[in-house]
């Protein structure tokens, strides 16, 4: 049984922040451990010892919450490279070890639904086979003691709303958390809306109507064009408002990481691979988290390309310090750029000529 701790209702009631550290796909694959494409959590089965790791790793960051790395752990995912038979045994696993980090350190922890990317809100068969995909890994989360269900990355409203009313049947009473994302870019009006052509902000209501203890949005964007929508939806929806980020420089421009553009070959980074390159500074997320506490946004987060450093970067716009805290740059004492009396003066001055002028050097 888990050890309780303050629940994310009362949480949220009392005005605080909950984060929560996301992102676990790219943070392996970055790792060599997982295989973007498919996406598949394989690394759950193959090396658990590393999940349960990273769990513990992110927490000591800053992060509130231990979410179940279930994420592309459904079964039409797994369908995709064959491995279907292996869903019942992925899921309990990522559970339980969240279960388990979540007590050692007194946190939440939260089940995960996503998209399946095989919605269709023509189609009813392919409608039932997302209810029980939904069914099975609500009933998992709930067996595994879960704290909440964070259920999440759904452009389609519809298919957010089969989500919400899973949890709200077979999750015993357990809070939904609901965050679209806002990948679709035509807009209506100027406002953007799901790919079933729904007001972001008018769904978020809706779901917020139909039980969600929370709702907002996750990934696609960056800070900068996350939070002109979040505005939009702060206007629309009353209550708490989730709002996750991927940690990329994206624009209004290009406002979602799939649009992003070498600026030296013009070719989209994410189909390569190669986003990196507009990987946000932490003073970035920083300023996003500074930002969500001026609007009042409570649960907060980083998404896909989330590392460590970020969500220490996040706790601390909070006004907290994380245990990681302990080793966040004190660049006062560094041998170049410091002040600290201990710092040589002469050996810095000299380093800050050489390392900062351009020219020929002087014999």
């Amino acid at each position: 049984m888990s050890t309780k701790v303050k629940g994310l209702l009362e949480r949220l009631h009392d005005g605080e922040f909950v984060i929560c550290a996301e992102g676990y796909g790219f943070y392996f694959e970055r790792e060599g451990y997982l295989q973007l494409g498919p996406g598949v959590p394989m690394i759950v089965k193959e090396h658990p010892e590393l999940v349960k790791n990273s769990y513990r790793t992110f927490v000591r960051a800053g992060s509130d919450v231990v979410l179940a790395l279930t994420y592309y752990g459904h079964r039409a995912k797994l369908a995709v490279i064959g491995k279907e038979d292996l869903v019942e045994e992925i899921n309990k696993s990522a559970l339980r070890m969240a279960r388990e980090v979540a007590d050692e350190t007194g946190t939440l922890m939260a089940g995960n639904l996503c998209n399946t990317n095989i919605y269709n809100a023509d189609d009813a068969e392919r409608i039932e086979q997302i209810k029980e995909m939904f069914k099975e890994q609500v009933e998992w989360a709930v067996e595994a003691d879960a704290d909440f269900i964070l259920a999440e990355t759904y452009t389609y409203y519809g298919e957010a709303l089969l989500a919400l009313e899973t949890i709200k049947q077979y999750g015993k009473g357990l809070p939904a958390v609901l965050t679209l994302a806002p990948f679709v870019v035509p807009t209506r009006n100027g406002h953007a809306v799901t790919a079933d052509k729904v007001l972001l902000s008018d769904a978020c209501a809706k779901l917020k109507s139909a039980g969600a203890a929370v709702v907002g949005l996750n990934c696609r964007r960056g800070p900068d064009s996350i939070i002109p929508l979040m505005k939009e939806i702060k206007d629309a929806c009353q209550g708490p408002l989730a709002a996750i980020p991927v940690p990329y420089r994206t624009t209004k421009e290009e406002p979602t990481f799939f649009m992003l553009k070498d600026p030296m070959t013009n070719k989209p980074v994410f189909y390569t691979h190669d986003a990196d390159i507009f990987y946000c500074s932490r003073e970035d997320i920083k300023r996003f988290g500074s930002t969500c506490k001026e609007m009042g946004i409570q649960f907060v987060g980083v998404c896909c390309g989330n590392r460590p450093f970020y969500t220490c970067a996040l706790a601390e716009s909070l006004g907290r310090s994380p245990e990681a805290s302990r080793y966040t740059p004190d660049m006062s004492r560094h041998y170049v750029y410091g002040v600290n009396p201990k710092v040589k003066k002469d050996v810095a001055d000299q380093s800050l000529n050489l390392y900062h002028t351009h020219g020929d050097i002087d014999e």
